[in-house]
């Protein structure tokens, strides 16, 4: 008897090729898949589009512009467009919002931004790496939501899905007051769910939480006079030295807390001293006991408790003084934090399972620590959110920033079936 030897090497190549990954996916799942994979270069000729428009969030006509240019793939999909317009006195171009016209399912918010912080180097690509500036952030994260979107759309699924799409046009230095500023950005939140943030990704993580910021003021005055009665009882220490104990009890009291930090970032001490706009003058003289001292700095904080408990410290510290001198701490609130709570690692469980069906790797939780501050926080105490699911870059807000391409596939299939589902 005569055996036939059939190699089953292209029937391994042909599965391989068709996706194992495909037998976790639905019908609907393996159009919005199929439609990623025909679709890559038109998400990259987006970003390169987008960044060759530059949009410093001060440039309003340039952020218009880049808004101008989703809002045309926007109304492709049949979603309704709009422009929000902030007041002229704010100096700021305002907000993109579209929304789809369905009726069923979970209610979604999407976020990104339009702005970016610096401007000058236009879109250009080395092999798998694109170079400009926003082009990670978050010019790339904005590309991916829309394919994600285009994708739903080509699967004829979004039609029927409740979303709203959200991209700020001053995220990167948001106007004031933060009431008005973002009071869009809030109504839309009560309207949904949950949120979905599109800044870059790192590695093969998802960010549940974000620091937030906020920034305070310390001012030291101090009697003056001959440096030679420094220390004595009728002089005492000068407003350089109680600063610097005051500066330096905030570092031995909250140093070692986690994802507490403070940093002291102007400090303007003399015989006189004036501070503002991130800038400080300052007279003195080696034979003169200084009488001022301004420090400017910022304080990062995981929770509202955490930020209050922190500035509870820093007003007991600045309250007990060295001999000669007074002080007083103000604060100023920035932008909150996103607190990593359980809604959050849901969202994220979800994400992470389309990721393993895909037959991609897992997806963790980034620390907090590692992330900054951002827009989703505004609205993370009303619904769960999750962040970092964006194109995967570097040296952003600095020249030479950069964005990877060949992964925009993996990351825009991830972030569509994330939508899929949540909505499902």
């Amino acid at each position: 008897m005569k055996y036939k030897i059939i190699s089953i090497l292209p029937l391994l190549v042909l599965i391989l090729s068709s996706g194992l990954y495909a037998q976790e996916l639905n019908a609907n799942e393996r159009k919005i898949v199929d439609f990623i994979d025909r679709n890559a270069a038109s998400a990259i000729s987006l970003l390169e589009r987008t960044v060759n428009v530059e949009s410093r969030t001060e440039d309003i006509a340039g952020v218009k512009q880049v808004g101008g240019l989703y809002a045309e793939e926007l109304k492709v999909l049949g979603m309704d467009v709009r422009w929000i317009d902030m007041p002229p006195e704010t100096r700021r171009a305002g907000h993109l919002i579209a929304e789809t016209k369905g009726t069923r399912g979970k209610r979604l918010l999407l976020l990104g931004h339009l702005d970016t912080v610096l401007a000058g180097e236009p879109f250009r690509r080395e092999g798998d790496r694109a170079f400009g500036s926003g082009v990670s952030d978050m010019k790339g994260g904005n590309a991916i939501a829309i394919q994600a979107l285009k994708a739903l759309h080509a699967a004829g699924l979004l039609k029927d899905m409740r979303i709203i799409l959200l991209f700020t046009g001053d995220e990167e230095n948001s106007c004031e007051p933060v009431s008005l500023c973002r009071g869009d950005m809030t109504a839309a939140a009560k309207r949904s769910d949950a949120a979905i943030s599109f800044e870059g990704s790192v590695g093969n993580t998802a960010t549940v939480g974000r620091r937030g910021s906020s920034s305070w003021t310390l001012e030291v005055e101090a009697k003056t006079g001959h440096s030679s009665q420094i220390f004595r009882p009728g002089m005492g220490n000068g407003a350089i030295l109680e600063a610097a104990r005051i500066l330096n009890e905030f570092r031995t009291t909250m140093g070692n807390e986690k994802y507490l930090t403070f940093n002291p970032s102007l400090f303007v001490g003399g015989t006189t001293a004036e501070a503002k706009d991130a800038a400080g003058i300052a007279t003195g003289k080696t034979n003169v006991v200084p009488a001022k001292v301004i420090v400017n700095g910022d304080l990062r904080f995981i929770s509202e408790e955490q930020k209050e408990s922190a500035r509870t410290r820093m007003r007991q510290i600045v309250s007990t003084n060295l001999g000669g001198a007074t002080a007083k701490i103000t604060f100023q609130d920035g932008i909150p934090a996103m607190t990593p709570v359980q809604g959050n690692y849901d969202l994220l469980k979800v994400l992470d399972q389309a990721s393993r069906d895909l037959g991609l790797e897992p997806v963790e939780a980034l620390d907090p620590g590692d992330r900054g501050a951002g827009d989703i926080a505004y609205i993370s105490h009303l619904i769960p959110g999750l962040d970092g699911i964006g194109i995967v870059g570097g040296n952003s807000h600095a020249k030479g920033e950069w964005a990877q391409l060949d992964n925009i596939p993996t990351l825009t299939k991830r972030a569509a079936l994330l939508i899929y589902r949540l909505t499902r």
